[in-house]
């Protein structure tokens, strides 16, 4: 969708629902919050995931300020949930109320009720973290609440471009993603203003101590959702190949694989399910050897971060923010085939090069190692977003 298409739908859409966010806005004045915040988070809802991890990564940062996080979708499994319980920061779910296409209404009445809360406050600001209701409170917030948005995947790009006029930050996980924009804003032939509130930060997570292991088998993992971009089927083929030319190497599938493949059809293979013990996963890394992604498109997934902090083998599809990360055959191999059947091939010819060259696999690890030290530290994403928030 074009800038000024989406603008025109924006501008229907919000005439169309006007009696409904109003009378919200008059009911936000007589049902008042009862808390007190400034920093106002719309997160999705608490599912388990690499971008949710951001989004609590980031609330720890500014607990200081008592945020209020504003869930608004309906949640598949919930198992990031208690990650929000988190000192000074209060939990609004209102899916519930808001996720149900029947009673849609109900959602404008929210975005009314909602505005007015945050526009009261005179040092408002907002941030929308993979929040489509974020994008949906916008036009009916003041000019002076600043508003500071996280996109981590192209997917909302055709319909986030509408609001662009009223998101004061737009900050990408990926330089990939952030050169995707500004291509957009080029081809929409958008003034230079625009491409000015475009950032790029890292994510961040704590660098371990390093610790060589000596696995009998190669240790291979798939850590993730069992989403369709996720493409675990390719994953569970490459295992079955490894299986039948009886090479040792152990496969392991971490996340809710379930729901695409049948951990039955791989008895050779492990299955984690979602895993929730940190301790658990941090022995996961520890001892693992390889990650494989077989992924259609990727932001930059949290597990990557984790492997090569932990100085792993990451073998990857060349898609998206990847290879920003993972050079091939420097720290670490990438897949440049794009069919499926070609996919499997080459993750097979991979594990089967890291099977004859442990030292290349160690290298590469150590290699990922020192880019993960110098691109992932707290103290740089924090600093990053409190300037960005006016924290």
């Amino acid at each position: 969708m074009t800038y000024n298409a989406a603008k025109n739908k924006l501008m229907i859409e919000t005439v169309l629902m006007w009696p409904f966010v109003a009378l919200g806005k008059i009911a936000g004045y007589f049902f008042r919050l009862n808390t007190e915040h400034d920093v106002f988070l719309f997160f999705p809802n608490g599912d388990i995931g690499g971008s949710p991890q951001v989004n609590i990564d980031l609330t720890n940062c500014i607990r200081d300020k008592k945020p209020l996080i504003v869930f608004s979708k309906k949640p598949n499994n919930n198992e990031f949930r208690e990650k929000y319980d988190i000192e000074g920061v209060r939990v609004l779910d209102i899916h519930k109320y808001i996720d149900n296409k029947a009673f849609h209404f109900i959602n404008f009445f929210f975005r009314g009720l909602l505005a007015t809360w945050i526009n009261r406050r005179p040092s408002a600001v907002i941030f929308g973290g993979e929040s489509i209701f974020f994008y949906k409170m916008l036009p009916h917030l003041k000019k002076k609440v600043h508003t500071v948005e996280l996109c981590h995947l192209p997917t909302w790009l055709p319909y986030s471009i509408g609001f662009i006029d009223r998101i004061d930050c737009r900050v990408f996980s990926t330089l990939k993603l952030q050169e995707a924009v500004e291509q957009q804003y080029r081809d929409n032939h958008l003034g230079q203003h625009y491409f000015e509130q475009l950032y790029f930060f890292d994510n961040a997570i704590d660098i371990p101590v390093y610790r060589e292991v000596q696995n009998k088998e190669l240790k291979v993992y798939f850590i993730g959702r069992g989403a369709a971009q996720k493409r675990v089927h390719l994953v569970a083929a490459i295992a079955k190949r490894i299986h039948e030319e009886q090479l040792p190497v152990m496969f392991n599938f971490v996340g809710d694989v379930e729901k695409v493949i049948n951990p039955s059809d791989y008895p050779y293979s492990k299955f984690y399910g979602n895993v929730k013990d940190q301790q658990l996963m941090k022995t996961i890394y520890e001892t693992a050897d390889v990650l494989l992604l077989t992924s259609s498109h990727e932001g930059l997934p949290i597990v990557v971060m984790q492997m090569m902090a932990h100085g792993k083998v990451v073998i990857s599809t060349a898609v998206n923010g990847i290879p920003d990360y993972i050079a091939h055959l420097q720290n670490g191999l990438l897949i440049s085939a794009t069919t499926e059947h070609e996919i499997i091939n080459e993750g097979v010819t991979y594990i089967k090069k890291l099977l004859a060259e442990p030292s290349l696999a160690k290298q590469l690890g150590l290699n990922s190692r020192e880019i993960a030290i110098q691109k992932f530290s707290r103290a740089a994403f924090c600093g990053h977003y409190r300037k960005l928030l006016k924290l």
